[in-house]
């Protein structure tokens, strides 16, 4: 509850600040001096430089410019966890048209987990791709491995490094489609935070009707056979960061906890911030704290 009570404060102050901000921004001379702007940015105040993480990794990665705006060992490679999904749904767009029909494979309801799914439903791969990164469904996943590697005439770990490579995502490699533990010691996906910033980013760029299901409490869909679904995002904090555009969850024992968020922070200018190797509650604080430093520092003061 502590953790839960910190990232509601943080959010809180964000919420509050965004909205000062903008008014601020509409009610700013337009004649300001260029000259005199420059100097302030240059004493600006760094919002990052007290930041405390538990995360073993994190990057705020400005996906408009390519600048990181903070870093703890963005490039080491950790477990990814569930945030393997976001390849596999990147991997499957690549092949794939959004309508393109999957057809669920009994492979993907044996793997572990919960099953939302049965053998033979079918479901348009945008709607398949919103229902498994929105409640990060391990059966969603590995059926859209599945197909895309079917399709592609190659192995779903050959399908899922041409993707990364596509990306020059250099330290991400899978496994499996959904990022789950292979065994008590190999992960089903490796990769860096900064890797997985990137990632989301060409995912929120490619894909953003599907990337903005995962902002949301629920998403729903209804299979071609008349099933209907409905799931909750593994996000709990979703409605509490303006301007959201992708949040996906991780964890697994070997990653511990995962958040990878992409928020836009002005029109058209999205700012990624990724967590690796947290805890399951301290990954939502960890992440809040690195949004509400992102906003302070496009503000230029040192905290909300």
């Amino acid at each position: 509850m502590r953790e839960a009570g910190v990232s509601l404060l943080l959010l809180c102050g964000i919420l509050v600040f965004f909205f000062l901000v903008s008014f601020a921004s509409e009610n700013t001379p337009s004649n300001t001096n260029p000259v005199s702007l420059a100097s302030d940015q240059l004493t600006a105040p760094d919002p990052f430089a007290e930041i405390q993480l538990e995360a073993k990794a994190a990057v705020v990665y400005d996906v408009a410019t390519g600048e990181i705006l903070y870093e703890k060992n963005s490039e080491a490679q950790l477990p990814l966890a569930s945030l393997t999904k976001l390849l596999t749904v990147y991997a499957a767009l690549i092949t794939l048209s959004p309508d393109t029909p999957i057809t669920i494979p009994e492979s993907a309801v044996s793997v572990e987990g919960l099953r939302t799914f049965n053998a033979g439903q079918t479901l348009p791969l945008a709607d398949l791709a919103r229902l498994t990164l929105t409640a990060s469904l391990n059966d969603g996943a590995m059926a859209i491995a599945s197909a895309t590697a079917e399709r592609e005439n190659r192995s779903q770990n050959e399908m899922l490094a041409g993707a990364a490579a596509a990306l020059n995502l250099h330290q991400t490699y899978a496994i499996n489609g959904s990022g789950l533990d292979e065994n008590s010691e190999v992960a089903g996906g490796y990769g860096s935070a900064l890797d997985v910033a990137r990632l989301a980013g060409a995912l929120v760029k490619k894909a953003p009707s599907i990337a903005a299901a995962t902002t949301l409490e629920s998403a729903q869909a209804v299979s071609a056979g008349g099933t209907s679904f409905s799931v909750r995002n593994t996000d709990p904090l979703v409605n509490l960061i303006p301007h959201l555009l992708l949040s996906k969850t991780g964890y697994t024992e070997l990653a511990g906890g995962n958040l990878a968020l992409v928020f836009d922070v002005g029109i058209g200018h999205p700012v990624a911030v990724v967590v690796l190797g947290s805890s399951l509650k301290e990954r939502f604080t960890d992440g809040t704290a690195l949004v509400a430093a992102t906003y302070a520092h496009f503000a230029g003061i040192s905290s909300l």
